[in-house]
């Protein structure tokens, strides 16, 4: 965050600053999406709905997973939520009691371990390793699995290193935890973000798994703050009750336009936008092996690559800082993602902006590094 700030101090003074830092689309939410916010405000009025969701985009979110996943989800599963923090905040708040442990991976989302604190939880971190391209095993998940843990969470895509998952180490996970006494939580908001092979959901092969999701990072809608969390159907009457008691109900109107992001031609125009992120995607690796920077991570999904920059400094916090003065190219440290992987060596840049600029955020990435 204090690099961000900066970045936005130096874009104000005039500076023109390339952004490889934001982990959000850089495209507008898709028109028909906002035709239909504006007909539903205009026309249906803006009131609570039920706190789980309108029942009408419960059951398009069931039929979405059912026609792209193949994975035989019911409605009464689904709770629409405000954002895919507010779906983690129900899900743990539903599992874990003070002192409960819950299995982190490092490096991993950063709001993660903040959420598990927040309802008294342990965090319990899961340190992954470079020569693996910090791909987490079910062996290596289930082996740290201690007599107090309560919950694993991962993600597929995931979020600093965009590795995915297989089908069947999801399964073989999630199997795992019930054995264990225990659940798994799939973070699957970068669904549909995926370069090697179709987009999938761990839904297709278990329903003893709880799954969070957003309309942010694939429909490009960030700012209305939307997502869902599937739950185990036992366990919904009580998510249900958090969520009325927490939150209400999530936005009537992003709900709306959620109804017409998982209809055609949302569907089209979401595509057409996957397909812009590959180009970049390979646009951003060749350039960085140009640069011999070695991408750790596969990179198979979401829109990000993690970086090692320790042949050029020993402080990937002060790298960014010094690469954001003299440059003015905005990237993550490490450091925001975990203290137990040597974050100092690495960086996290999305390809969040146009190929154009990619190119040009290489070049002067290259020129920085000629000066050191």
């Amino acid at each position: 965050m204090a690099l961000l700030e900066r970045a936005q101090q130096l874009a104000a003074q005039g500076h023109d600053v390339i952004h490889l830092e934001v982990g959000e689309p850089d495209f507008e939410t898709p028109a028909p999406v906002l035709e239909a916010i504006a007909a539903a405000t205009r026309d249906r009025g803006t009131g609570y709905t039920p706190a789980a969701g309108l029942p009408a985009l419960r059951q398009a979110i069931a039929d979405d997973y059912r026609e792209r996943f193949a994975a035989n989800v019911s409605p009464a599963q689904i709770v629409v939520t405000p954002g895919a923090s507010g779906a983690l905040q129900l899900a743990l708040a539903a599992l874990i009691n003070p002192g409960d442990g819950v299995l982190l991976s490092d490096p991993g989302y950063p709001c993660n371990r903040q959420f598990v604190n927040l309802v008294g939880g342990k965090p319990q971190p899961l340190v992954l390793k470079a020569d693996n391209h910090f791909t987490l095993t079910a062996s290596e998940l289930l082996g740290a699995w201690q007599p107090d843990t309560r919950l694993a969470m991962v993600a597929s895509p995931d979020n600093p290193t965009g590795n995915m998952l297989s089908l069947d180490t999801l399964q073989a996970m999630a199997e795992g935890a019930v054995q264990q006494g225990g659940l798994l939580l799939v973070d699957e908001i970068y669904q549909g973000l995926c370069y090697r092979g179709p987009a999938q959901s761990v839904l297709s092969r278990t329903d003893q798994v709880l799954v969070i999701n957003s309309f942010s990072k694939y429909f490009c809608m960030t700012g209305w703050r939307l997502g869902w969390l599937v739950a185990p159907e036992p366990l919904v009457p009580a998510i249900e009750r958090l969520a009325q008691n927490l939150f209400l109900a999530p936005s009537t109107p992003a709900q709306y336009g959620a109804l017409a992001a998982l209809q055609e031609p949302s569907l089209t125009i979401l595509e057409q936008r996957h397909q812009l992120f590959a180009r970049r995607r390979q646009c951003l690796l060749n350039g960085l092996a140009h640069l011999k920077l070695p991408v750790v991570s596969k990179a198979d999904g979401a829109f990000y690559v993690y970086v090692d920059v320790s042949d050029w400094t020993n402080d990937s916090f002060a790298f960014c800082a010094d690469l954001l003065e003299k440059e003015k190219v905005a990237m993550t440290p490490g450091l925001d993602f975990g203290d137990g992987h040597d974050h100092h060596r690495y960086v996290r840049l999305a390809y969040t902006c146009a190929e154009s600029r990619l190119v040009d955020a290489l070049h002067r990435l290259g020129h920085y590094l000629e000066s050191l």
